[in-house]
């Protein structure tokens, strides 16, 4: 056990070696020049499209001129990061944002690797979903509009919404995230929504970089889900692996990482918020009659999911959504076993002491309300100014609420 544990921390070594080239002092983008009262928030999500959950949560923060979006950071998910960057950059052109920066993020795990996970499929079963490992797209109702590639992952498919003429930045998302927290020290909101590789990767790189954000919302990790009347509520899944959660999964190491950093304040949301919500073809009808210029691009290639992403979204958006919440101890299995990338957790005072930070766990929200601020921001003209005001102050009541 010994051996591959060492051979691991040398290759993580060497990846962060790599990054650390200097972190602050880069050219920024005009976008985030300026000191705007509008709150600071950066995006990390595995944008794999066109449509679905990673690109509707993006074009909710487009749409809310209320809040200071800097960037978009893009870690390997659900796809391999490359085709993410293609989706998203040619996202932003149909959006009318091209201004917008795209950083690239990590394009594998800390340590997983392909191999790696099948054979702990070969010995534990098989996952119902590995992201840009698939070999077969799962028949819940979707489709994939793009060949699955889990053996190349450099390679850009032809996409069917067209491709990007803009570029992605030269910097890499660990070096951005590190630059804009500095920046704006206590300021930036960090929200993830895919795995967690490039906060690990930043916090590993600058042992302040937690402390300066103003807080930390993710989509991710799984307690005890209820199915819904889904095609995506996987009774089975549930029973027999309610741990288990594709974000987490994807990269353990990192987001245990990321869970014991000294972070102002971690929200989380995992798939028991999420399962009762969905994407129906009645709200995809309602966004292709709406008047955002990408609402064509959506009518076209939505997709019929639960509203993952748009819930940690939303609920940054409007904490308001909540309807029930849990303050607990939150981390990630990262041991060789069966548990492997599933949810640990403990009441406060009772974790093992390894550095577990208090995480508000959201269990529940206004699936109703939620849907109607989602096809608001959807199928708005252009973008609108939300209510109630992303202040310190607003989400601090908020949150007392809970």
């Amino acid at each position: 056990m010994t051996r591959p544990r060492l051979c691991a921390a040398r290759i993580l070594t060497l990846c962060l070696v790599l990054l650390c080239a200097p972190l602050i002092g880069h050219d920024v983008p005009a976008a985030h020049a300026g000191t705007s009262a509008r709150p600071k928030v950066i995006f990390d999500e595995d944008e794999m499209g066109p449509g679905g959950t990673n690109i509707q949560a993006s074009l909710m923060l487009l749409e809310d001129r209320s809040i200071n979006l800097l960037g978009i950071t893009v870690p390997t998910g659900d796809g391999w990061r490359n085709e993410e960057l293609a989706h998203i950059l040619r996202v932003l052109q149909i959006a009318h944002r091209a201004s917008v920066p795209v950083y690239p993020g990590a394009v594998f795990p800390l340590l997983d690797t392909r191999r790696r996970n099948r054979a702990w499929e070969h010995q534990y079963g098989k996952l119902f979903y590995d992201g840009a490992y698939m070999r077969h797209w799962p028949a819940e109702g979707t489709r994939d509009p793009t060949p699955l590639h889990p053996n190349r992952p450099d390679w850009v498919p032809t996409l069917p919404e067209g491709a990007p003429s803009i570029p992605a930045q030269r910097e890499n998302a660990a070096q951005f995230l590190i630059q804009m927290v500095h920046r704006y020290p206590h300021q930036v909101t960090i929200l993830a929504a895919g795995p967690l590789t490039d906060l690990a990767l930043a916090a590993k790189l600058d042992p302040h970089f937690a402390s300066l954000a103003r807080q930390l919302i993710f989509m991710g990790g799984s307690f005890n889900p209820q199915p819904a009347d889904t095609p995506f509520a996987h009774a089975g899944a549930y029973e027999n692996s309610p741990r288990v959660e594709f974000n987490m999964r994807f990269d353990p190491e990192a987001a245990s990482i990321v869970l014991h950093q000294p972070w102002s304040r971690i929200t989380e949301v995992p798939l028991d918020a999420t399962s009762p919500t969905f994407m129906t073809g009645a709200m995809l009808a309602a966004v292709g009659r709406g008047h955002a210029p990408f609402d064509r691009y959506l009518a076209r290639f939505g997709q019929p999911y639960p509203l993952w992403d748009e819930t940690a979204v939303a609920v940054w958006l409007d904490p308001a959504l909540i309807t029930r919440e849990k303050t607990l101890l939150v981390d990630v299995d990262t041991s060789p076993t069966a548990n492997y990338g599933a949810t640990l957790s403990w009441p406060l005072g009772d974790g093992p002491d390894l550095g577990e930070q208090p995480v508000h766990v959201v269990f529940g929200v206004d699936v109703r309300k939620l849907n109607r601020l989602v096809l608001r921001l959807l199928t708005a003209g252009q973008p609108i100014a939300l209510t109630p005001p992303h202040t310190p102050d607003a989400e601090a009541r908020t949150a007392a609420q809970h």
